[in-house]
């Protein structure tokens, strides 16, 4: 297979490397799938954000994470843009799906790696030593055939033998890899840990100089932030993380954390850099100010609401209850806070478009929140924002931007709902009558009785789709305050295995659910047709050209 090189990307010496790795790592948390329009969508916010590399997912894995990893590697990776990333076991069938996936992106990487704990090797890959560290030479050879930009992991470093990491790292180097990421893959690691073993590393492979090290981290012990800045100051230059710390288990290391802590503590890990302690540069090239709406759309579209005592993103970050701190923060904010509010974005909730607001003002508004619509999204997005203006008197920029992700990730419209009823209260049972256009364009009535007005409503919905499903997950979020706020609601529903999410913001939270519902169902029934015509088409049921993973090393870091 031939494939143009994509160019490598240099970076300063002094600036730690974000890596974000929320469209692989971060879509493997339980009930976080994304589809490939939303992984659009949160990469484009990505790069506005100012990450320097986005894992854009693990190109082999399937025809979707194939179809992403392209979709962003072509719209996102401009030559200004973010260096865009595939994940790839060290198999030569992954690192070509990975290549190929990545050949429209100006600036491309493959990340490929391998087990290296002997727990690992003993019992998930049954290998000895040397057969791994034969691999992992060979395979980061003929990734640097397609690409000169090469990430190698050795997969639970932090449970590894020391001596025998040293020399795969070493041996990965010398192969062609630029970056060498360190995983702890299992959360184990304490910071003085963490921070020994990236010493360990700087000390003891000869070649060490010839790559950037990077760490990998889960947060099964609530340490990976801390053992990161750890990392840091013992010679790490790539931080690899998530927003909202969203992936595997507990989750990664959270960028929003990671960023802030050495936007804040600049002083404190500047040195670590090799800048004064007085440098007033920043240490990463992440613009602080889109960090909160980053976290607000992640949450949106992956349904994993934030908790409120999140640190920077939860709501209750620059909340003051407490008599003596509302006082003191008052007459001073610095008595009880050590960051604005407003370097995340986090700005007062003003009104800033009514209902008398034209179309070009609503354009504007748009750009300057940083969204970049097409004539039709846009056209969509406005006159769903004179619906709300109509029944909400103030308009904030959340509801904006509740609207405009509403409207622009919804999927092909199959079943639309025409009309949604319900009756209920303490004395009565809950009824709800609804109304569907079905794909043919034939209207479909159907009225079911639940155990509350929601249930009622997807009850009837059921009724009139008939495409069996099991109903995993419902939450709702208010996007403002105040009686009339816009509700989010997101959902799942799984058939065969399989999870679908469905997302709706309105101001009548009954209407959302509906179409929050609605929205799940058409992503199942087109998956469905999708499947029915690819069974119609390949009726021997030969593979595709990506194929499913193997058994053997499926764990990713």
């Amino acid at each position: 297979m031939s494939v143009k090189p994509a160019m490598n990307k240099q970076f300063p010496p002094d600036r730690i490397i974000i890596f974000d790795t929320t469209l692989r790592d971060g879509e493997q948390c339980p009930g976080a799938t994304l589809n490939v329009e939303e992984k659009l969508i949160i990469a484009r916010q990505l790069a506005r954000l100012g990450v320097d590399v986005i894992e854009a997912g693990f190109a082999f894995a399937s025809p979707g994470d194939f179809e992403a990893v392209q979709k962003i590697a072509k719209t996102v990776g401009t030559e200004t843009g973010p260096v865009i990333c595939s994940l790839a076991r060290a198999i030569k069938a992954d690192i070509e799906a990975a290549a190929q996936a990545l050949k429209p992106a100006v600036h491309g990487r493959i990340h490929t790696f391998i087990s290296t704990s002997d727990i690992h090797l003993e019992y998930q890959l049954k290998k000895s030593r040397a057969e791994v560290l034969a691999i992992a030479e060979e395979m980061v050879a003929y990734a640097k055939t397609f690409m000169d930009d090469i990430e190698f992991s050795p997969m639970d470093a932090a449970r590894s033998d020391p001596q025998y990491l040293y020399q795969v790292v070493e041996r990965a180097i010398a192969a062609g890899a630029k970056t060498i990421n360190i995983p702890d893959t299992v959360g184990y690691l304490t910071p003085s840990e963490f921070g020994d073993l990236i010493r360990g590393i700087k000390e003891n492979v000869p070649n060490i100089d010839e790559a950037i090290i990077s760490v990998h981290g889960h947060n099964d012990l609530g340490l990976a932030v801390a053992n990161f800045l750890e990392a840091v100051k013992n010679g790490a230059r790539q931080l690899e993380c998530t927003i909202n710390g969203i992936g595997e288990r507990a989750g990664n290391a959270a960028l929003e954390e990671l960023v802030m802590a050495l936007h804040v503590r600049r002083q404190y890990y500047s040195p670590f850099l090799g800048l004064p302690a007085e440098s007033e540069e920043p240490l990463t090239n992440i613009d602080t100010r889109q960090i909160y709406k980053t976290s607000r759309l992640v949450s949106n579209l992956t349904g994993m609401l934030v908790q409120p005592n999140k640190a920077i993103v939860g709501a209750n970050a620059f909340a003051h209850e407490s008599g003596i701190h509302q006082d003191g923060v008052l007459k001073n904010k610095l008595t009880y806070e050590i960051m604005d509010a407003q370097s995340i974005g986090l700005n007062d909730n003003l009104i800033v478009l009514g209902k008398h607001s034209g179309r070009n003002a609503f354009r504007t508004r748009l750009k300057e929140l940083g969204f970049e619509l097409t004539e039709n999204e846009l056209n969509k997005a406005f006159l769903r924002f004179k619906d709300v203006a109509d029944k909400k008197k103030e308009i904030t920029d959340w509801d904006l931007e509740a609207i405009v992700n509403d409207e622009i990730r919804q999927a092909p419209e199959l079943f639309h709902l025409e009309l949604v009823q319900v009756s209920c209260g303490d004395k009565a049972r809950p009824t709800a009558t609804v109304t569907l256009r079905t794909p043919t364009g034939e209207e479909l009535m159907d009225a079911a009785i639940g155990t509350g007005p929601v249930d009622a409503v997807y009850k009837a919905i059921n009724r009139v789709v008939n495409v069996p499903n099991e109903l995993i997950e419902f939450s709702v979020q208010s996007v403002t305050a105040g009686i009339d706020a816009l509700g989010e609601v997101t959902i799942r529903l799984r058939h065969n295995e399989r999870v679908y999410s469905g997302h709706a913001a309105n101001t009548d939270i009954i209407v959302a659910s509906a179409q929050a519902y609605v929205n799940a169902l058409n992503r199942l029934y087109a998956a469905l047709q999708k499947g029915a015509e690819l069974q119609k088409d390949n009726p021997q049921g030969n593979k595709s050209s990506v194929a499913e993973p193997a058994v053997a090393q499926t764990s990713v870091e």
